[in-house]
């Protein structure tokens, strides 16, 4: 596509071109970044003045992605949003250069497939189902598995080489295959390293799967004879707002992100429930998610307390399920006469920095300031900002994640997540669709299958094949994926 073809606009974007030009823009290209007051971006312009050596490019290719010239055109750093919150960590200011390569292949998802998700005990094991979602991921791309070069594999609550297992459901070839472990970001994770195989020019054309067969109940560790990897954070939570013996841990945490949003933003516990209410709106309209009864603001707020402002409809269940997707790159998928509708424009990945231990802020405990890092650097390596993206699949493992995933994405200013929601800014009609799958809320939540559904779901919509879920001409999808422990990895996909 030529940058300088025009824009078609769909309906639900005409509002937010018109706002775009009524704030004042910096035009590079097809596309536009609108200048921001508030908004939990930093430029590197500090840095540079101070003469910080650009990483080198193995550095660069481990935290983004990007294909020059950008569908769009580039965004400046300095046309981009400035973080202005007084508890802004230093790591936000920090190696923005690593946004940017200047030597990338395009990567096209020219695959995608995704079983139904089931509640524990009613699923196939973990070996069937994900065979079943890699066979269709294959059939959607129309790629004999012979083609398939390598497999990346992410799942939590697994044996060690379960990705074999899965994988040898599909073919013995005797194809390198990467187990992928990361919490709940596994499979935006082994999405991440398919990426890289690709991009790098390691492999042509990758299986990236995912899966999970949960337990009912709270997420809890499988061994009680060692640290776990997360009593750091819990040492942190603690030292900020206590622990509460009988009550999950994970709801402790991400409820304890919402009291700080209230504390701070005078937040209302009725707006988290209003995000529930919002996805099993989204998901009665997906034959896939485990939950499609419509609830309301009522029923949200009468069901049983976790951990306050979270009721039980405000939390994720524990399911059962598998997603794939087959990457490519441009080459490959021309030569084979593939699907080259969609293609990962950014992608970045991060994990904790200091701020998360030492802010005393349950935000920043559960990854806020990994998820703005990893979202800046995408926005900077693709030339596009949050005010362009049409549809976007976050991490709602809990309500108040979701509130506070809006202002670490910039689709909102920090502080105004509450109004985002009000004005219905998050749903058909508003500024941008987010989780027209249901989410992890209501879709549901396999953790090594989550990344890929999400996946899933987004090439599904640039398409145009989400049937009633679509978010009419959607052209530019945001991903996000976050692990506590942690990871966060946010992906950019484009149609061409």
């Amino acid at each position: 596509m030529d940058r300088g073809c025009p824009r078609r606009i769909p309906p639900h974007a005409a509002a937010r071109e018109r706002r775009r030009r009524d704030a004042g823009i910096t035009l590079r290209g097809a596309r536009s970044i609108r200048r921001r007051s508030i908004s939990p971006w930093q430029t590197n312009s500090a840095n540079q003045t101070a003469g910080q050596a650009s990483p080198p490019v193995l550095v660069v290719l481990a935290n983004a992605f990007c294909r020059p010239p950008p569908l769009f055109g580039r965004a400046r750093a300095g046309n981009l949003p400035s973080l202005q919150s007084e508890a802004s960590p230093q790591h936000l200011h920090e190696h923005t250069s690593r946004g940017e390569s200047t030597v990338s292949r395009k990567v096209q998802v020219v695959g995608v497939g995704m079983i139904p998700f089931t509640k524990p005990g009613a699923s196939e094991p973990y070996s069937v189902m994900g065979a079943r979602a890699a066979k269709q991921a294959l059939e959607d791309a129309r790629v004999d598995y012979k083609l398939i070069e390598q497999a990346y594999v992410g799942y939590v609550y697994g044996d060690s080489t379960s990705g074999q297992a899965a994988v040898y459901g599909v073919g013995v070839t005797g194809i390198p295959v990467f187990n992928v472990n990361n919490n709940c970001s596994s499979g935006s994770t082994a999405l991440f390293l398919a990426r890289q195989a690709i991009d790098s020019g390691a492999a042509e054309c990758v299986l990236v799967l995912g899966f999970d067969q949960m337990s009912p109940g709270a997420l809890k560790g499988a061994y009680d004879d060692r640290p776990s990897p997360l009593a750091r954070f819990q040492e942190s939570m603690v030292a900020v707002q206590g622990f509460e013996d009988g009550v999950p841990r994970a709801a402790q945490f991400f409820g304890g992100a919402g009291r700080a949003h209230m504390e701070r933003f005078g937040t209302k516990p009725e707006t988290f429930a209003r995000i529930s209410v919002k996805a099993r709106q989204h998901a009665a309209r997906n034959p896939l998610a485990i939950f499609r009864q419509t609830v309301t603001l009522d029923e949200v707020m009468a069901a049983p307390q976790v951990f306050n402002p979270l009721t039980r409809l405000q939390c994720c269940p524990p399911t059962c399920g598998a997603a794939a997707a087959v990457l490519a790159s441009e080459d490959f998928a021309r030569k084979h006469g593939l699907d080259t509708r969609v293609f990962i424009a950014a992608q970045a990945m991060t994990t904790d920095t200091a701020s998360t231990f030492d802010s005393g802020d349950m935000r920043r405990v559960v990854g806020y300031d990994m998820t703005g890092t990893a979202a800046r650097r995408v926005y900077e390596a693709s030339g596009v900002g949050p005010e362009d993206v049409d549809v976007v699949e976050l991490h709602d493992c809990f309500t108040a994640n979701e509130l506070i995933t809006y202002e670490g994405l910039g689709l909102t200013a920090e502080g105004t997540a509450e109004r985002f929601i009000l004005d219905g800014d998050n749903t058909y009609g508003g500024k941008v669709v987010v989780n027209p799958s249901g989410g992890l809320l209501s879709k549901g939540h396999p953790l090594g299958a989550t990344g890929l559904a999400q996946c899933a779901e987004l090439v599904w919509q640039l398409r145009g094949q989400a049937d009633q879920r679509q978010v009419e001409g959607a052209r530019v999808a945001l991903q996000h994926n976050l692990g506590l422990g942690g990871a966060c990895v946010v992906t950019m996909y484009q149609s061409a």
